[in-house]
């Protein structure tokens, strides 16, 4: 008789799962996000080499996701999933099953998306009837690397509609912070070049915004918001930024069309002897596969944009100092 009956429940459940995690440099938000369309899944759902194509999408608990995998050698794999939970961003259960039993593997998923600083550990465990059915799927199908294989082909989907900018600032971390959290700072460098201020208000807390409004040169006015979502000073400051109307509600952009109406931004400060180093990274959340090519097929130009407006924050810091 086991004198520790849950020691051997929790070692039976571990020889009946397998659990693939990686960590990928995004914030949860945006990993979760991945999961919340067929157009994502779509773009890296399964192993190398396979499509999915949806037939139905339903993400509630009680709701389902009908698809099917093709395979490269040219197989078709009926699938339906079954949520039990969903959780944003924090965890997705399901029970999957092949549509009508043409495919009959069955198992359950418990997906977490964990919070390190920026970055997420995704953990995927999918829970078999037996450890001797668990064997069979990796020994069979390689279940192991496929799912190796489905994560990275997500991180590489995240990377892809990831902007990412840097530049190190001639001024300590805490100044820095400073120009980022203080509304008489960001009125001072905050825009395009060339753009005049017109108004801003800050509330910085978690769910908090900054509404700000501008006058471009040839006299149109333009309107933006922040919405925050996390503030780690003087680390981190994570936040939604969109284009907005002179009352404060979030609009899409006037000017490009399809452009996505949030995009999630992460900055992160770190001292370099007594100068500091911005990287500032954005990827659109909430917004369909159109405006997330969009997003990509202005790199360019963001990339101009932002070298202008942090133009104007070194040259405020000088003053500063």
């Amino acid at each position: 008789m086991d004198a520790n009956p849950g020691h051997a429940e929790s070692a039976g459940l571990k020889e009946r799962t397998i659990v693939t995690s990686r960590i990928i440099d995004a914030p949860r938000e945006l990993v979760f996000d991945a999961f919340t369309r067929p157009d994502h899944l779509a773009r890296w759902w399964g192993p190398d080499g396979f499509t999915t194509t949806t037939s139905a999408f339903d993400m509630r608990p009680g709701g389902a996701w009908r698809f099917v995998m093709h395979g490269p050698d040219g197989r078709d794999y009926q699938n339906r999933i079954t949520y039990d939970e969903v959780k944003r961003p924090e965890r997705i259960a399901y029970r999957h099953a092949g549509e009508d039993e043409v495919v009959p593997v069955q198992f359950s998923v418990v997906i977490t998306f964990e919070d390190l600083a920026g970055k997420t550990r995704l953990t995927l465990a999918a829970e078999f009837a037996s450890a001797a059915e668990r064997d069979r799927q990796i020994r069979e199908h390689k279940a192991d690397e496929g799912g190796r294989q489905t994560l990275g082909r997500l991180a590489q989907t995240i990377a892809e509609d990831t902007f990412t900018f840097s530049r190190t600032l001639d001024a300590p971390r805490d100044l820095v912070w400073r120009m980022w959290t203080e509304e008489k700072h960001l009125a001072k460098w905050w825009g395009p070049k060339g753009f005049a201020w017109l108004t801003g208000r800050l509330d910085l807390r978690p769910g908090g915004s900054f509404h700000y409004g501008m006058k471009a040169p040839n006299g149109t006015e333009m309107w933006g918001k922040f919405v925050f979502h996390e503030i780690a000073a003087p680390e981190r400051l994570v936040f939604a930024n969109s284009f907005a109307d002179s009352r404060g509600n979030i609009v899409h952009s006037r000017h490009i069309e399809t452009w996505p109406l949030e995009v999630l931004n992460t900055l992160t400060l770190a001292g370099q002897g007594g100068r500091t180093v911005l990287v500032l990274r954005g990827a659109p959340i909430n917004a369909s596969e159109e405006e997330r090519a969009k997003f990509r097929s202005f790199t360019a130009s963001m990339n101009m944009g932002f070298n202008g407006t942090f133009d104007q924050l070194e040259a405020y810091l000088a003053e500063q100092k």
